[in-house]
């Protein structure tokens, strides 16, 4: 879709409302077995099946353009370090759902209350070549928050509109080698920053899983 034509143009929303909207084009319930992987682009590598359970937040500001919320991750951390993600993480023990998790994650990353997340449902999974099953789980979240970053994992949190990702001509295809084979990833650039879509190189999965 051409960013011309924004998918709710010029409306005020209402988290219930935008969440609602949503809600018509996701699962309701987290999908059986499928969904993408980092391998997507490169049909002569072979698929790494299974992988650590993780979930993410898309997080979607309900704004008159509708705006996707991304922390860029610090420096030192182990995995996907500097990278740009989705607030997310590993399932632990105590998470009785991804959706748990997911909501957890993003109150601990970004000091946003489970209860300030309007859930409209969920996307596919996605497998990354570092070894994770994510969970994305899409939210709605009002104009209006207070961030706190957690300084140990987030090193800045910005937004980009939604619209910016819907339209394929900001979608660039590149093509790297990794352990001596070539990788393929789709990417884009907005406001400085590298958001990485469908990458296949393992160090660089989607998603903020660590």
């Amino acid at each position: 879709m051409s960013a011309s034509h924004p998918p709710f143009p010029g409306i005020a929303f209402r988290p219930e409302t935008l969440a609602a909207m949503l809600a018509a084009r996701l699962a309701q319930s987290p999908p059986e077995g499928g969904g993408h992987d980092d391998y997507h682009l490169d049909d002569a590598v072979p698929l790494i099946l299974g992988g650590t359970p993780a979930a993410v937040l898309v997080p979607i500001i309900a704004r008159p353009e509708p705006a996707l919320l991304f922390t860029r991750r610090t420096e030192r951390l182990a995995r996907h370090a500097g990278q740009v993600s989705f607030p997310g993480g590993r399932v632990k023990a105590l998470d009785r759902s991804p959706l748990e998790t997911a909501l957890r994650e993003t109150a601990e990353e970004m000091g946003i209350a489970p209860s300030q997340v309007v859930v409209a449902g969920y996307l596919p999974r996605y497998r990354t070549g570092t070894g994770f099953d994510i969970q994305p789980v899409v939210g709605v979240l009002p104009p209006e928050l207070t961030l706190t970053p957690d300084p140990a994992e987030v090193a800045e949190i910005f937004e980009a509109p939604l619209v910016f990702f819907r339209d394929a001509r900001n979608r660039r295809r590149e093509t790297r080698e990794w352990n001596g084979q070539k990788r393929s990833f789709y990417t884009f650039s907005h406001g400085g920053h590298e958001i990485w879509g469908g990458d296949s190189r393992p160090d660089h999965g989607a998603g903020g899983a660590d």
